[in-house]
C-alpha cells in the first residue's frame, strides 16, 4: 500500500514464487520436488532504506532489489559454513546483516558478502545471541542481541545451561525410538546462568574480545530485558530469582560497569512488560509499571493498575502520564516531535482495549477508537498512519489503515482484509451474554455465557464451566478468540450452555487483582469458579445435575483441581495437557507465583491434583501429547499412578510426538471429537 496515495489499490510487492529463483541449484531442485526449503515470503525485514527485503531461511540469507525484482544469497557454503542461521537482523544503517550460526553470533556486510564472526565459545549448552526453553516461554523475552544505534557495537545475551537439568522427550513412533533432550529447569533446581556481553562489530580485520556488563555477583538473576539507551550505555532489566524486585540497571558498553537507575518492589511478584522507550537523545524514558509510586506527580495506586510513567536518565520520576482504576495493557507508540505517547487501555472496559493518545505536556488523554471490542494498532513513524486489526467476540480480525491530520485525529479509514467469511456466517453462532458474578466476598468477577441456538428459556440445560484460571491470563474479553471460542460454540450447538469467568488471579483488572492467588495455586480460582456455578444453578434453565468442566494447560489443571476439589459439583471434567504436580514445572513460571517447593513444599503438596486422586468421583478425560515440551507427558503418567493406586479410573488419550497445542490439523479435529463425544456420553 502506497502510503502517499493511500487511496490507491494495494500492489503485489513480491511474487512468492520468483522469490525461489534465488535459491541456489541444488536447492531448488529439491524444494521443487518435496515443497521443502523453500523461501517463505511471510518472513521478511525492511532493509532501513526501504529498497530491498531481507528473507531468512534455516541455512542462508537472502536480499530482494525491490525496484529490479532481483536478490542474491548472501552467505557462500563454504567449507564448513553450510550449517544452520537463525536470529537475523539488519543493522540500523543497513550496513550489516546479523545472525547466530553455531550457537554464535556473526555478521556479514552486505556490500562484500564477507562474514565476520564476533563471539566465540558458543555450544548446544552455552548460547550467544540464542535463547533457551524457558527465557521466551516465560519471560516473554523474543531475542538475545541488540544493535546498538551507531550500528558499531552488538550486545548479546549468553545462557549457559550447563547447570541446568536434561530432561528426555521420547519418540515412540520411529521404529528403534529415539530421544531429544531438553534443558528443563524444575521448580527448585538449578536455572541457567545469564549473562550480557558486548562486542564491536569490526571495521577492519580486527575482532575484539567480549566485554562483559557487570550485572552483580548473584549468578541466579534473570536478565529479562536489554535496551540500548544511546551509542554508550545499556539499559538492563534484572530480577531476583524471587521475581520480587526489579532493577533497571544504566550499564556502561565500554567498561562493563553498572548502576541501578531505578528500583521496584513488590512482596508478592513483579509483572515484566515491553513498554520501555528511550527518548531521541537519551535524556528520558518512558516506563510502564503496577507499583504505586509516591512524591510529586504521583497519583494512588492501591489497585497496581499498569500506568505510564516519565523518568530522567537520572532516575527520578518527572510525571506521571496516565492513572485512574483501568490498565495500560501496551504501548503503541511514541512521536517524540509532537509530544505525544500512544497506547492501548482498559479504561472503556476490563473487557475491552481501545487506541489512546496523552500529551506528555498537558496531561489531556484522548480517546482514538471507538468501536467496542479489542482494538490492537501498529504506528507509523510520526504516527500519521497505522494499521489497526478490530474484533469482537463475533467478529474475526479486520485490518483497517487509518490517516491522521497534523494534530493526529483520524481522518479516514480504509478496510483492508479479514471480517467474517460464508463459512463463519453458516456456522450460525449463539448469542454472547456478559456477566458480572459475585465471588464469596462480594466481588464482582467477569462472566461470559453462550446459550445454545434456539434457546428456550422454559427447557433445563447442561451447562460446562470453559475455563483457564492462570495467573496474569483473561479469557472474558470482547475479542475474537479463536479455536477455543468456535469448540464452545460446537458444544453449544449440541445442547450446553458454556460459562467462562475469570477468576482472581486474572489480568486486566490491577494488580492486586491477582495477588491473592499467591503461594497457593488453585484454591481461590475454584472457590470463584464455584461462585460462577452457584450463580449458574439459579438460573430457572439449568440442570443443577449436569454440570461438567473443561480447559487445556493451566485450564486442565483447574479441572482436574474441581473434579477432585468438588465433586459433588462436577459431573463429567475434560483436562487437556494438564500439570498434576507443580514440582514437575518450570522455574520461573512456578517459582513466580509459589516460591520454591524448598520453601513452601505445604503449598506445592495442597496445590498438586497427584495428591487427591482418590477424591475422584465423576467421569474424566485426560488428553496429553508425549512430546510435549511445556507441561511434559510424565505429568499424566504420575497421575495415572496414583489414580492406579487409588482404584480410581479415567479416560487417557495420547497423542504421539504431540507437542503442548497438538495443533496439527488431524490430531486436533480427533481432539475435538473426542472431547464433544465424552460429553454427549458422560453429560
Amino acid at each position: 500500500i502506497d502510503l502517499v496515495h493511500p487511496e490507491a489499490e494495494p500492489r503485489l510487492l513480491v511474487d512468492s514464487e520468483k522469490l525461489q529463483e534465488m535459491l541456489p541449484p541444488s536447492r531448488k531442485k529439491a524444494s521443487q520436488a518435496t515443497g521443502l526449503g523453500r523461501i517463505a515470503p511471510q518472513q521478511y525485514q525492511w532493509m532501513p532504506d526501504g529498497k530491498a527485503l531481507l528473507f531468512p531461511t534455516d541455512d542462508n540469507l537472502y536480499v530482494l532489489d525491490l525496484a529490479k525484482q532481483t536478490g542474491k544469497r548472501l552467505l557462500e557454503d563454504a567449507a564448513g559454513e553450510a550449517s544452520a542461521v537463525s536470529n537475523s537482523r539488519i543493522s540500523p544503517d543497513g550496513r550489516w546483516v546479523s545472525f547466530v550460526r553455531n550457537h554464535d553470533v556473526w555478521v556479514v556486510e552486505l556490500s562484500t558478502g564477507k562474514p565476520a564472526q564476533l563471539t566465540f565459545g558458543g555450544s548446544e549448552e552455552v548460547l550467544h545471541g540464542e535463547l533457551d526453553w524457558v527465557y521466551p516461554e516465560e519471560l516473554d523475552i523474543r531475542e538475545a542481541y541488540w544493535w546498538s544505534p551507531d550500528s558499531k557495537r552488538i550486545a548479546f545475551l549468553e545462557l549457559d545451561e550447563r547447570p541446568v537439568t536434561r530432561y528426555p522427550l521420547v519418540d515412540l513412533l520411529s521404529y528403534n525410538g529415539a530421544t531429544e533432550w531438553e534443558h528443563y529447569p524444575k521448580a527448585g533446581a538449578a536455572n541457567p546462568v545469564a549473562r550480557v556481553g558486548v562486542v564491536e562489530v569490526p571495521s577492519n580485520e580486527t575482532i575484539r574480545g567480549v566485554k562483559w556488563i557487570d550485572t552483580g555477583e548473584d549468578k541466579e538473576v534473570y536478565l529479562a530485558r536489554v535496551h540500548w539507551l544511546d551509542v554508550k550505555s545499556l539499559l538492563i532489566q534484572r530480577m531476583p530469582r524471587s521475581q520480587r524486585r526489579l532493577d533497571l540497571l544504566l550499564a556502561d558498553a565500554a567498561e562493563g560497569a553498572s548502576r541501578i537507575l531505578l528500583t521496584e518492589e513488590d512482596p508478592h511478584w513483579i509483572n515484566l512488560s515491553d513498554d520501555l522507550y528511550v527518548f531521541p537523545g537519551g535524556k528520558r524514558i518512558l516506563w510502564s509499571s503496577e507499583i504505586p509510586r509516591i512524591g510529586s506527580g504521583a497519583f494512588p495506586n492501591p489497585g497496581g493498575y499498569r500506568h505510564l510513567y516519565l523518568y530522567d536518565t537520572a532516575g527520578r520520576l518527572l510525571k506521571q502520564l496516565t492513572h485512574g482504576e483501568w490498565e495500560v495493557t501496551g504501548v503503541d507508540g511514541v512521536d517524540a516531535e509532537h509530544g505525544f505517547v500512544y497506547f492501548t487501555a482498559t479504561e472503556v472496559s476490563v473487557r475491552e482495549r481501545h487506541l489512546y493518545r496523552v500529551s506528555m505536556d498537558s496531561g489531556e488523554m484522548t480517546r482514538l477508537t471507538f468501536d467496542a471490542g479489542t482494538h490492537r494498532v501498529t504506528l507509523s513513524p510520526g504516527a500519521r498512519f497505522y494499521m489497526e486489526t478490530y474484533s469482537n467476540a463475533h467478529t474475526p480480525p479486520v485490518q483497517y489503515l487509518q490517516r491522521t491530520d497534523a494534530m493526529h485525529n483520524v481522518m479516514e479509514a480504509r478496510r483492508l482484509a479479514g471480517g467474517a467469511t460464508p463459512a463463519l456466517e453458516a456456522m450460525h453462532l449463539g448469542p454472547v451474554e456478559w456477566h458480572a458474578v459475585p465471588a464469596q466476598d462480594g466481588t464482582l468477577l467477569q462472566a461470559r455465557l453462550i446459550k445454545p441456538p434456539g434457546f428456550d428459556p422454559e427447557k433445563k440445560y447442561p451447562a460446562i464451566l470453559s475455563l483457564y484460571g492462570g495467573p496474569h491470563a483473561q479469557l472474558v474479553v470482547d475479542a475474537w478468540s479463536g479455536g477455543g471460542f468456535l469448540f464452545d460454540e460446537l458444544l453449544a450447538q449440541h445442547g450446553y450452555l458454556i460459562l467462562t469467568l475469570d477468576n482472581r488471579g486474572s489480568s486486566g483488572r490491577g494488580h492486586a487483582f491477582e495477588t491473592p492467588i499467591d503461594r497457593h495455586f488453585g484454591e481461590l480460582e475454584l472457590a470463584d469458579q464455584l461462585a460462577g456455578v452457584a450463580w449458574l444453578k439459579k438460573q430457572s434453565f439449568v440442570d443443577p445435575a449436569r454440570i461438567g468442566v473443561h480447559g487445556w494447560s493451566y485450564g486442565g489443571y483447574m479441572t482436574l483441581t474441581a473434579m477432585f476439589h468438588a465433586p459433588d459439583v462436577f459431573k463429567a471434567g475434560f483436562a487437556g495437557a494438564p500439570v498434576t504436580d507443580w514440582r514437575d514445572y518450570d522455574t520461573i513460571y512456578t517459582e513466580r507465583y509459589m516460591g520454591t517447593p524448598q520453601e513452601n513444599p505445604q503449598g506445592y503438596k495442597n496445590s498438586s491434583p497427584v495428591n487427591f486422586a482418590e477424591k475422584l468421583q465423576g467421569k474424566l478425560l485426560i488428553v496429553a501429547g508425549t512430546g510435549d515440551d511445556n507441561v511434559h507427558f510424565a505429568n499424566t503418567v504420575q497421575l495415572s499412578e496414583a489414580l492406579i493406586n487409588a482404584q480410581k479410573y479415567a479416560e487417557v488419550q495420547i497423542y504421539p510426538g504431540r507437542g503442548h497445542g497438538i495443533s496439527d490439523p488431524p490430531a486436533q479435529l480427533h481432539v475435538f471429537r473426542r472431547v464433544l463425544q465424552f460429553f454427549l456420553d458422560n453429560l
